[in-house]
């Protein structure tokens, strides 16, 4: 069993306590919460008390030899800072996304784990809808055929109260971006993980319905990827009252579309099937027959946030450290999807396309290319 410490007591680490002490069959036995780390004192007490552990500082949290892991819940400009000093006390440690705000804190972070032999991990969740582990399945086996299009949209609201809610939001150095770095970087590492890395991009951000922020609520972007797919990008904060994230992967044989983490379409061909030349406008969706497959545990916390998905992915890490393997989202994996957001801001600011770093430093101290 795990013994994991939370620091932050925000909605997300609020979230993660409470998943961690909640009546849950696939986690018994092999997670529990020790204590939760948080700023204001008063906040740490209150979340303590409700899900029955210890309220701490960092110091004492890392000074736990109880304490085999960490959950990293802070602003995001203080995730590398914070899972590094874990990793050097010997635990291993499971970031919120994003993994930081730049690459190069990313790289930072992922060669003190490799220098401490500890496990880190990056909260991405979406890869774990029954949604996007049925379309990474089809994708893989090439029931699409050769992917030639992905098209990812996150129209969503965020009002003034959600930015005055925390001073980091919203802010360049603490939320290291706006809609893209903050809601849309699942979205970014969902279709990478689907259609394979992106590996250029050309966009434009605004700022149009949030003057007190610094950073953006509009951001558009063309990708290549590197098996040539095209795709295209919304992030948005300022889609009043908010809708759905939606992501579509069109292959020359099948295509897949999931909504609001739910298969809302899909079509794999038949052997010799060949549809008509001017397609099928929409027709022939064989999702249904998916339904029984996809039926997963619908229970949400209070924040609203399902708890599969994360179960799932806490369970992931826990075998993961078991085994001795990488977690499915690694330090890695949570690195490229910055690479992306950090070149469409490059983009963004300078009008010209550009290439994703992908260069990850390796144990020799050379480089090597991110999957």
């Amino acid at each position: 069993m795990l013994t994991f410490g939370v620091i932050g007591c925000g909605s997300i680490g609020g979230f993660l306590a409470r998943l961690l002490t909640r009546e849950d069959a696939e986690l018994a036995g092999r997670a529990r919460l020790a204590a939760v780390v948080g700023r204001d004192p008063v906040r740490a007490a209150a979340l303590a008390a409700e899900v029955g552990c210890e309220a701490t500082d960092v110091a004492a949290l890392l000074a736990r030899r109880d304490v085999d892991a960490v959950l990293v819940c802070t602003p995001s400009g203080t995730h590398a800072e914070l899972a590094e000093a874990a990793l050097r006390a010997g635990k291993h440690v499971l970031v919120e996304k994003p993994v930081d705000v730049t690459p190069q804190a990313a790289d930072r972070l992922i060669a003190v784990a490799r220098e401490t032999g500890r496990t880190l991990g990056v909260v991405s969740q979406h890869r774990f809808d029954p949604a996007a582990r049925l379309a990474r399945s089809a994708i893989e086996s090439g029931r699409l055929g050769r992917v030639t299009s992905v098209m990812t949209e996150l129209s969503w609201w965020r009002g003034a109260s959600y930015y005055a809610s925390g001073t980091w939001r919203g802010t360049r150095a603490l939320d290291g971006g706006g809609a893209l770095m903050n809601q849309a970087i699942h979205a970014v590492d969902l279709v990478q993980w689907l259609a394979g890395p992106v590996v250029e991009v050309a966009a434009h951000t605004a700022r149009l319905a949030h003057p007190g922020i610094e950073v953006e609520d509009v951001a558009t972007a063309s990708l290549r990827f590197e098996n040539g797919a095209l795709g295209t990008l919304l992030a948005s904060t300022a889609a009043y009252p908010g809708r759905t994230a939606r992501t579509a992967v069109n292959g020359d044989r099948g295509s897949v579309v999931i909504d609001d983490d739910k298969l809302a379409y899909l079509h794999l061909a038949a052997e010799g099937e060949d549809a008509p030349a001017y397609g099928a406008f929409g027709a022939a969706d064989q999702s249904a027959a998916y339904a029984a497959q996809l039926a997963g545990d619908g229970a949400r916390d209070a924040s609203g946030l399902l708890y599969q998905p994360h179960r799932d992915q806490l369970l992931d890490f826990c075998e993961a450290v078991r085994e001795g393997r990488p977690p499915l989202v690694d330090g890695a994996g949570g690195r490229l999807a910055v690479a992306v957001v950090t070149a469409i801001y490059a983009s963004a600011r300078t009008g010209l396309p550009q290439r994703v770093d992908r260069a990850v430093p390796a144990n020799d101290g050379h480089t090597r290319t991110s999957p």
